[in-house]
């Protein structure tokens, strides 16, 4: 399952050379992995409510080619991994019409208890939300 989130560049996301910075695909992974969860059928916060958590231990990006000002963009994300303890995400992120994409990444990201933080198993802690990652699993094409 793939997600595609739309999204307008702020003037605010630019630095001094009239390019998006670097440090916002990271923000844009986020709505990104946020729309893909709801698309699944939950969400964080229920996630939350569960008592889990699934903090990033990774993130690769690739910056190909600059996105500026007003750009309208096309985050594509979809989940590439699932283990009971982890998954992995893989976005690419386009111009909107154009099908080169100009920036591409991963995460990593556990599985942790709320209150303790340990890691824990989301196979053995919620069999259904377990099942239903591994059935979402897919690879964007590159």
């Amino acid at each position: 399952m793939v997600s595609e989130t739309k999204l307008i560049v702020r003037y605010v996301e630019t630095d001094r050379m009239g390019v998006t910075h670097h440090s916002n695909y990271l923000v844009w992974y986020e709505q990104a992995r946020t729309e893909l969860t709801k698309k699944l059928g939950t969400s964080y916060g229920e996630l939350e409510e569960m008592g889990f958590l699934s903090p990033v231990l990774s993130v690769h990006t690739e910056y190909l080619r600059p996105c500026t000002y007003d750009d309208e963009i096309v985050v594509k994300c979809c989940l590439t991994k699932a283990t009971y303890s982890q998954m992995e995400f893989s976005y690419q992120v386009y111009k909107n019409g154009e099908s080169t994409p100009i920036n591409r990444g991963s995460s990593r990201h556990a599985w942790v208890d709320k209150e303790t933080f340990r890691p824990i198993s989301i196979k053995r802690k919620a069999p259904q939300l377990y099942e239903l990652l591994c059935n979402a699993v897919e690879q964007i094409e590159e």
